[in-house]
């Protein structure tokens, strides 16, 4: 079952929401604007076209925004757990939007196999390293939902420089590149919102 229901906790009432996005990142002013950061910022990007802003969740270890895309209602998420623990928010707010179809989820995550300027929508598929996906499948059982990969570029001393890479800011080249596709996620998520998965795909994955 998706994100299984802890023991005791109360069912979700009222009408499932029609898209959660969780965007993956880690708290705290230190580590705001680092590459690895840029999920949530694309999250926090969509609320703020949408005129709301994340605040704390009551039951979940999360920043949270409720927004309504043409017709869809959409959560949107910045899990506060830390990046090698996103799952432990992925769960309850799973419960919480009544999400039972992982085709409902979407994570926004940076991604060490694109360069800075390039990003990609895809379904499913392997977790490539990437701690906070390994965490958000442990916690929900599928790797079934929808991703949002942000090219942030491998680190130049190779794999072993991969957590300093992410961790810290872009140079003010890189740092625009990854701006501009920190835009086309929220593009993509609003998309998705309103045409689905496909059409997504074939706008944002050409070329």
């Amino acid at each position: 079952m998706l994100g299984r229901r802890r023991p005791g906790a109360e069912p979700r009432r009222g009408t499932p929401f029609d898209l959660l996005v969780i965007g993956l990142g880690n708290p705290g002013k230190d580590l705001a604007g680092s590459r690895h950061n840029a999920g949530a910022d694309a999250v926090a990007l969509v609320a703020s076209r949408h005129g709301e802003r994340l605040k704390p969740s009551k039951d979940a270890s999360a920043l949270v925004a409720e927004a309504r895309i043409t017709s869809a209602r959409v959560a949107l998420a910045f899990p506060t757990t830390y990046m090698n623990d996103s799952g432990r928010a992925a769960g309850p707010l799973v419960r919480r939007y009544g999400i039972e179809d992982p085709s409902h989820i979407v994570v926004v995550h940076d991604e060490l196999d694109l360069e800075p300027g390039r990003m990609k929508v895809k379904v499913g598929g392997g977790l490539a390293g990437h701690n906070g996906l390994k965490s958000i499948v442990a916690h929900l059982h599928t790797q079934d939902f929808i991703r949002i990969r942000i090219g942030v570029g491998k680190p130049p001393g190779g794999a072993q420089g991969g957590v300093d890479h992410v961790l810290t800011r872009p140079g003010k080249r890189e740092a625009e590149l990854i701006a501009v596709c920190v835009e086309l996620a929220a593009d993509a998520i609003e998309m998705i919102a309103t045409d689905g998965v496909d059409a997504a795909m074939a706008r944002y994955n050409a070329g």
